[in-house]
C-alpha cells in the first residue's frame, strides 16, 4: 500500500496529511498559538492529594493543574505500554489492571508541596487539564528509553521470532544500568551501530533532564518534545513511505539535515513542492479536510453515516440512504454496513476521534453478517496508530468501542461552540419563540401596570409576526387589552427578546423574567 506524506508549512501553522492509496487517512496540525505539550517533561509541585479519587493535582506551570492518577505513579502505565507497542507474551509490561487497589495508596506516594518530575500523556481537553505520569519515556527513531522501568522489550509488531531475539539480545547488552529500553517497530532489520547510536543519544538526553531537574524550581519545563514535522520524520518516515512532499524551503532543508544523521538512505524520497497551485489543492486534500467538520459522510454506494459528538461519547449512525441494492434487503443492508465499517475506521483516524464510541449499524438478521462487519471494522483499524478496542455487536445491535485520546479531536481543534445554540446545534423554532414571547407579555400584564409594550426581537421573529403570527398578536392584544408593538434588532439572536415600556421607554425585561 503506497503511503505519501504531504506537508503544508506556513509561519502560523504546519499541516500534515498522510495518504494511503492516495486516500487521506490522517491529518495532523500544529499552530504557533496552540502548542502541543504531549511528551514534554516538567518539574511540578503537588498542590492537592485526593485519596477519594486516588489521584493528585500537579502544578506544572500551565493554566490548569495536571491530573496524576495513582496508576501513573508506579510501574509502566497502560497508555505507555500500548503506545510503545509492547508484547506481554514476551514478558514485557503491557496493559494492566488499573484498579486503585492494585497500587500503593496515593497518600502514601505523594504529599502536598512535594516536587516531582512528570511527563504529559494527554493534552488538556475541554474543561480538563492535562494528564501526566511519573514514568518518563523518551522516544528515539528505533528505541524508547524508559528510565524508571528497567525492562527490555520489543514491539509486538515485529513478528519474526529470530529478529525479535536478535534485537532483544543486542539491546539487553547495551542497556544502561537501571534504565529500560523498548525496541520500536522501525528497528526491524537495523544494524547494531544504528541501534547503539539511538541508545547513546537517548541516554544523554535523560542525563540532561536529570541535571536540569536538580537545579530547577518547580514548576519548570525540563524537556520539550520535537516539533510536529521533526516528530513525524522520527516516528513515521520509513522505507514504507513512498515519498514526502513539502512546500517550505526552510522545513525541507531542516528535514534533510535531520535525515542526514538518522536515515540518509531516505534523502531521495523527500521532495520540495515548487508549483503555484497550493499543495493541498494539488493533492485534493483541502476539500477532504473541509468535510471533517460535517456530520454526514456519504458512502460511494449511496448510503451515509452521521457522526455526533456528546459530552460522554461519540455516536455514529449508519443509513442506507439512496442505496437500494440489487438482490434482497439483507444483502443491501450488509453491503452498506461493510462499506460504512471501512469508512468509519478511516474517519476515526482522520478526525482523531477518541474516547467511547458507539456505532449503530443497520440491523442485520444473519449472525455471520454481523461478525463480518465487526471484523471489517477491526481490519480497518489495524493501521491506526492510536490504541483501539472493539466489542462485538450488543443485544441492542450496537457496536461499542474505545479509541485512545491524547488530544482534542479535529472538530474541537477547528471550532468553538456556537454562541447562539451553546453547541447544541439547535435553536428555538419560530412557533416556540412566539409562545415564549406571549408568556412574557402575560407576565407583564400580571406583574406590572404596563399596557403599552414594545417587544424587541430578532429580524426573523419580527417577520413571523408580520405574517402567520399576526393573528396571534392581535388576539392577545384584545384578550389582555394591551397595545403591543413588535420591532427588530439585528444584533439579537433567535431566542433573545427585550420588553420596553412605551409609556416610560424603560426596559422592563428583568422585572418580569423568571
Amino acid at each position: 500500500m503506497p503511503i505519501e506524506i504531504i506537508v503544508n508549512a506556513t509561519p502560523h501553522e504546519t499541516r500534515i496529511a498522510i495518504l494511503e492509496d492516495h486516500v487521506l487517512v490522517e491529518f495532523l496540525i500544529d499552530r504557533v498559538d496552540q502548542e502541543r505539550i504531549v511528551g514534554n517533561v516538567f518539574k511540578g509541585k503537588v498542590n492537592a492529594v485526593l485519596p477519594g479519587m486516588q489521584a493528585a493535582f500537579v502544578d506544572i506551570g500551565l493554566e490548569k493543574s495536571a491530573f496524576l492518577h495513582v496508576s501513573d505513579t508506579v510501574g509502566v502505565t497502560e497508555e505507555f505500554a500500548d503506545l510503545m507497542e509492547m508484547d506481554d507474551a514476551e514478558g514485557e509490561p503491557a496493559a494492566r489492571d488499573r484498579r486503585p487497589e492494585r497500587f500503593q495508596p496515593i497518600e502514601d506516594v505523594l504529599k502536598k508541596g512535594q516536587e516531582i518530575v512528570v511527563q504529559v500523556t494527554k493534552e488538556p481537553i475541554g474543561t480538563k487539564g492535562p494528564r501526566v505520569t511519573t514514568q518518563i519515556s523518551l522516544p528515539g527513531r528505533f528505541i524508547v528509553l524508559t528510565p524508571q522501568s528497567g525492562h527490555v522489550g520489543v514491539s509486538r509488531k515485529i513478528e519474526e521470532r529470530p529478529e525479535r531475539q536478535r534485537l532483544r539480545s543486542l539491546v539487553g547488552e547495551v542497556a544502561p544500568a537501571g534504565l529500560g529500553l523498548i525496541v520500536r517497530t522501525a528497528a526491524e532489520g537495523k544494524t547494531d551501530k544504528e541501534l547503539m547510536a539511538d541508545v547513546k543519544f537517548l541516554t544523554q538526553q535523560w542525563k540532561k533532564i536529570e541535571k536540569s531537574a536538580e537545579g530547577a524550581r518547580a514548576p519548570a519545563l525540563l524537556h520539550r518534545e520535537l516539533d510536529l514535522t521533526t516528530r513525524l520524520i522520527r516516528d513515521l518516515f520509513s522505507e514504507d513511505v513512498e515519498r514526502l512532499v513539502i512546500d517550505s524551503k526552510a522545513d525541507h532543508k531542516q528535514i534533510l539535515g535531520y535525515l542526514k544523521s538518522i536515515a540518509p538512505e531516505l534523502f531521495d524520497r523527500v521532495k520540495l513542492y515548487k508549483e503555484e497551485t497550493p499543495i493541498f489543492d494539488a493533492y485534493d486534500i483541502e476539500s477532504e479536510i473541509e468535510k471533517t467538520l460535517h456530520r454526514k459522510i456519504w458512502l460511494k454506494k449511496g448510503g451515509f453515516i452521521v457522526v455526533d459528538h456528546t459530552e460522554a461519547l461519540v455516536t455514529i449512525d449508519v443509513n442506507t440512504g439512496r442505496f437500494t441494492g440489487q438482490s434482497n434487503q439483507e444483502e443491501t443492508i450488509f453491503l452498506t454496513n461493510m462499506e460504512a465499517a471501512k469508512e468509519i475506521a478511516r474517519q476515526l483516524r482522520l478526525r482523531d476521534i477518541g474516547g467511547i464510541i458507539v456505532i449503530d449499524f443497520i440491523d442485520m438478521e444473519k449472525e455471520s453478517n454481523r461478525i463480518k462487519v465487526v471484523d471489517s471494522l477491526r481490519t480497518g483499524l489495524k493501521r491506526d496508530r492510536s490504541r483501539t478496542k472493539t466489542l462485538r455487536v450488543s443485544e441492542l445491535g450496537l457496536v461499542e468501542m474505545t479509541r485512545q485520546r491524547v488530544r482534542p479531536g479535529l472538530l474541537h481543534f477547528f471550532s468553538d461552540p456556537c454562541p447562539h445554540c451553546d453547541g447544541t446545534g439547535k435553536i428555538l423554532s419560530l412557533a416556540s419563540m412566539a409562545n415564549k414571547i406571549e408568556r412574557y407579555i402575560r407576565r407583564a400584564a400580571a406583574y406590572s401596570n404596563e399596557r403599552r409594550l414594545r417587544i424587541v426581537v430578532a429580524p426573523d421573529v419580527r417577520d413571523y409576526y408580520l405574517g402567520e403570527g399576526l393573528a396571534r398578536l392581535r388576539q392577545i392584544e384584545k384578550e389582555l387589552r394591551m397595545e403591543i408593538e413588535i420591532v427588530e434588532d439585528e444584533k439579537l439572536l433567535r431566542d433573545d427578546l427585550r420588553l420596553v415600556s412605551l409609556t416610560s421607554n424603560e426596559d422592563i425585561t428583568e422585572q418580569i423574567a423568571y
